[in-house]
């Protein structure tokens, strides 16, 4: 197309063909800022847009206008940006504007101030539409980051202050596209060297990475099963994950869009990753759940319950039938069938398993009683609590209880699997029930015993989201069990 503008530019104007050609020799840019009812992409809608046409040198077109967003703007939010309801009555719908919208990005790379942000609701609002608006983005927090290192902050206020930028209107669309316009020209003419074509390229690319978090630092993520840590600028965890293949799950943590203000503050607070090569899934999975307890990051949800000073036992009586109690776990010399986080919820599990095999209240010490207990008057009881059923009779069901615990309740064995490199494998040890650790060994190592096993490991906690861990695996990996005599 260039070459036959350039043949043909007799007929044509020598300046149009020239700004043609440059056109196609760069990128053009859509500068974007938007405000909005609120930071629910799902669920707020709209209420202000500008776009600002940038060559590389200067600004060539524009766009601006108040939305109206068909909903109600919270009185916060008006607060914040000034924009109160009456003023988007008359204002156009999004639909309104979207052709004008279309046509004015149309072929630019998408700018904004946490690109994300902006980006993913113009998205959301066309695909209401059912158009699906499509856009190279570019982030002007991480040029900013790459350009201006080791600033205290790097919020478009604080940058204007810092860069001596004139910021008006904060808070508006047009006031903060015009502030992020000027930071984008201060970021291009900054360092020649430091954005050139090929650090923008790299920057498209890295689109959905957090706009801390460089592409180099991802590209060095490995491919292999492991533990990973998100810290935020402070150096605190805030997020640890585990995979048979780390890069693969960082990559769709960042891939996604962000639908909500815990998903955009969970990335935006991402600064740097860390990570642990296991080689083993299972490791992985046992190392998080550890990791997990003793951090306790604050976007992790599930396996945060670090304190399980309660236990489940159970001991056979002098009549002969098996007895369970729950009690704390350091009063007792047994290895408990189960861990709990309080006697509250030890013994709604003990009753689950009251119900589950038909065993007795009292039996279980659940119900103080003289007498029969109170499922034997509801006849829910065989009569264990008054010697009407006999022990063996009753003890039948209180073993499969105890099996239904976990698996290999009792039980000593090592699980082995690959290690983190050729010639090594990993081993996790447990000892009575009790999971004791994990280590790593040579593959050519011979471990003759069970004691001889424990001496490779580092010692870990034991808990009940660790026995469902082990028990799945061991369910589905019998053969890479090893089982003490």
């Amino acid at each position: 197309m260039l070459g036959f503008l350039l043949k043909n530019s007799l007929n044509l104007n020598t300046n149009f063909v020239l700004f043609l050609a440059i056109c196609m020799a760069k990128n053009l840019y859509a500068i974007v800022d938007i405000e909005t009812t609120g930071m629910q992409v799902l669920e707020d809608r709209i209420t202000e847009i500008a776009v600002y046409i940038h060559d590389g040198d200067t600004v060539i077109d524009s766009f601006h206008s108040l939305i109206n967003p068909e909903k109600y703007i919270p009185d916060y939010i008006s607060k914040l940006t000034g924009i109160s309801n009456d003023m988007v009555v008359a204002a156009p719908r999004f639909f309104e504007i979207a052709k004008r919208l279309v046509e004015i990005t149309e072929g630019k790379v998408f700018v904004a101030h946490n690109a994300h942000f902006d980006y993913t609701f113009i998205k959301n609002e066309f695909k209401s539409l059912g158009f699906n608006y499509q856009r190279k983005t570019l982030c002007t927090v991480r040029l900013s980051r790459k350009v201006f290192p080791n600033l205290a902050s790097y919020s478009l206020g604080k940058l204007c202050q810092t860069l001596n930028i004139p910021h008006q209107n904060q808070h508006r669309a047009n006031g903060d596209a015009q502030a992020t316009v000027q930071l984008f020209e201060k970021l291009l003419n900054k360092d020649a060297q430091k954005v050139n074509q090929a650090v923008i390229d790299n920057e498209l690319k890295s689109k959905t990475l957090p706009p801390k978090i460089s592409q180099t630092l991802f590209e060095s993520l490995p491919e292999e099963a492991g533990v990973y840590y998100f810290y935020n600028e402070q150096g605190d965890i805030i997020y640890i994950g585990k995979s048979k293949n780390i890069k693969n799950r960082i990559a769709s943590h960042f891939g996604t869009n962000l639908k909500s203000r815990k998903t955009i503050e969970f990335k935006n607070q991402v600064a740097d990753i860390s990570y642990e090569i296991t080689g083993s899934e299972l490791v992985a999975l046992l190392l998080e759940s550890d990791e997990i307890k003793k951090h306790v990051p604050i976007f992790n949800r599930a396996q945060r319950k670090s304190h399980f000073h309660y236990g489940i036992f159970h001991y056979q009586d002098q009549k002969g039938y098996t007895q369970f109690y729950v009690d704390k776990v350091k009063k007792q010399p047994y290895q408990p069938l189960a861990m709990a986080e309080s006697m509250e919820s030890g013994r709604r599990l003990l009753y689950s398993k009251i119900q589950q095999f038909g065993l007795c209240m009292k039996l279980c010490n659940l119900y103080k009683t003289k007498g029969a207990c109170f499922d034997y008057q509801i006849k829910k009881c065989n009569g264990a609590c008054i010697g009407e059923e006999s022990a063996d009779s009753y003890n039948e069901r209180a073993e499969q209880a105890v099996g239904s615990f976990h698996e290999y309740a009792g039980q000593t064995f090592v699980i082995y699997s690959h290690g983190r490199e050729r010639g090594e494998k990993t081993i996790v040890c447990v000892e009575k029930g009790r999971y004791l650790g994990f280590g790593y060994i040579d593959e050519l190592a011979q471990i003759r015993s069970f004691e001889d096993a424990k001496t490779y490991i580092k010692r870990y906690t034991d808990n009940r989201d660790i026995q469902k861990i082990i028990g799945q695996w061991i369910r589905k990996h019998p053969h890479n069990v090893w089982v003490s005599k």
